[in-house]
């Protein structure tokens, strides 16, 4: 992502190459950098452990306002990106994700701006160059028909038709399928999401609704807004039929749950519960890192499995359970506001959130989490390997990931205490709110809370070992 006056040439020469490269430059869609910054283009990849070729380099992501109609009747989607960033290099050339859909322009700060396509990545070049530090704004027009991913292990993410809207979803790779930008959690961002959809249809995003309006054609824009920075795998959109239900949590933070209208009777208990499962969650992991919550509940077949999506977590039907929520819910502190790093650190996201849902049965269903513990001890496939090392990208949603994530949790509980352990569930998120954070963060943060070190106890065997070791 990231463009002299020379001797033994006339004054006279030296301004027909001047003219002449001036119209090279118009023809490929740019003019030269008169800002005197010979910068280099960003890196096409961050060099994630399993996707090297997500995100990219050379520029830091501060928000994004995406302004989307989507026509359910042909699946298109027309957007247009605006995506404000700070140089973190002198910056002549930037990339951005995107899988599809066609670019029909794109400038730099108001400027037209020269555009390229290989694959994945959309180059885009400034008519100046962008020198460190300096904060940009890069604006996209596209459109097209949205296809989804298949990922890795065989699931399917992005933007997913229905048969009144649609879906979107984006772990880990999903959200490129929908909007151009710095698809790798390490770059995180604040989000407007503007919708714009036939009326008759309900429009859900991320955070809090700030506007909603007629525009031509019987349709209605509605605006929301996320605050509080969120990884773009995290972003969400929801066009369909939906009956919606407001209320608060936690004193005055708004909820917004949304179901399909044949699971509003099915749903309607479970739903009630959200605002006391934050709360109690909130006594545990420290204050809700977000100024919304809520949930969506789909119709099954559309999408194969729940997702944390940032305040507003996503369920099929058949998954929206008690422990399921507990589980996404649990997210939004870790994983949500405490991200990871790298695909490496999913455990941090997954580990956290199967805890959770061992310390809720350990507190309502009389379940102690040693229990939970043995039980998933017992199970084989737990042992396929260390959690904090998934062999390939297909592995980083098998279940050593949460349950023996979860078991790594558990045992750091027994060292270290229960005083401790409480400290430092709520330190931890109290210490990288909004944040990236790794493995080698949370083992040393861990430390530092227990006072020792903690190798032979939890992690060389727990966390980094290989098979399963003797029951403790």
């Amino acid at each position: 992502m990231t463009l002299s006056s020379r001797t033994g040439r006339s004054p006279r020469a030296a301004a027909s190459l001047a003219a002449a490269l001036a119209v090279l430059g118009l023809l490929a869609g740019c003019t030269p950098a008169t800002s005197g910054v010979k910068g280099t283009p960003g890196a096409a990849g961050l060099r994630d452990p399993y996707f090297p070729k997500l995100g990219n380099g050379g520029y830091d992501v501060s928000r994004y306002a995406l302004d989307l109609a989507y026509d359910p009747g042909t699946g298109r989607l027309d957007g247009t990106a605006r995506i404000t960033a700070r140089a973190t290099q002198d910056l002549s050339a930037l990339n951005l994700d995107l899988s599809g859909l066609t670019v029909g322009a794109a400038s730099v700060d108001g400027a037209p701006a020269a555009v390229s396509r290989a694959g994945d990545e959309l180059t885009v070049r400034p008519r100046d160059e962008l020198p460190l530090g300096r904060e940009f704004t890069v604006t996209v027009d596209y459109s097209g028909v949205p296809e989804p991913l298949t990922d890795a292990d065989g699931s399917t993410e992005g933007w997913l038709r229905s048969d009144d809207g649609a879906v979107a979803v984006g772990e880990p790779a999903g959200s490129m399928t929908w909007f151009p930008g710095n698809h790798h959690p390490s770059d995180k961002a604040v989000y407007e999401i503007a919708l714009t959809a036939p009326g008759g249809l309900t429009a859900l995003s991320n955070g809090v609704r700030v506007s909603s309006g007629k525009v031509s054609g019987g349709r209605v824009r509605t605006v929301w807004r996320q605050s509080e920075p969120m990884a773009s795998y995290l972003a969400t959109v929801m066009i369909g039929r939906y009956a919606t239900t407001t209320g608060t949590a936690l004193g005055s933070v708004p909820v917004v749950t949304a179901v399909e209208p044949g699971l509003v009777s099915a749903t309607a208990g479970l739903r009630a519960e959200l605002p006391g499962i934050l709360a109690r969650q909130q006594e545990r992991f420290g204050p809700y890192p977000f100024g919304a919550a809520g949930a969506v509940v789909t119709a099954d077949g559309l999408l194969g499995y729940a997702l944390e999506t940032q305040t507003r977590p996503v369920f099929p039907a058949g998954s929206f359970d008690r422990p399921t929520l507990v589980h996404e819910l649990a997210h939004q502190w870790f994983g949500n506001s405490v991200t990871p790093e790298t695909w490496r650190d999913i455990w941090l996201n997954e580990g956290f959130a199967t805890y959770a849902e061992w310390l809720y049965a350990e507190e309502y269903g009389s379940v102690p989490a040693r229990r939970s513990f043995e039980t998933a001890f017992a199970e084989d496939a737990n042992w396929a390997f260390p959690p904090a090392d998934p062999p390939a990208a297909e592995n980083l949603f098998d279940p050593p990931v949460y349950q023996r994530g979860a078991m790594v949790l558990h045992r750091l509980r027994e060292a270290v205490g229960d005083g401790v352990f409480d400290e430092l569930l709520r330190g931890w998120a109290a210490k990288y709110r909004h944040a990236n954070a790794s493995t080698a963060d949370f083992t040393a943060y861990a430390e530092s809370v227990a006072g020792r070190d903690l190798d032979d106890e939890v992690w060389e065997v727990w966390l980094y070992g290989d098979g399963r070791p003797e029951k403790p």
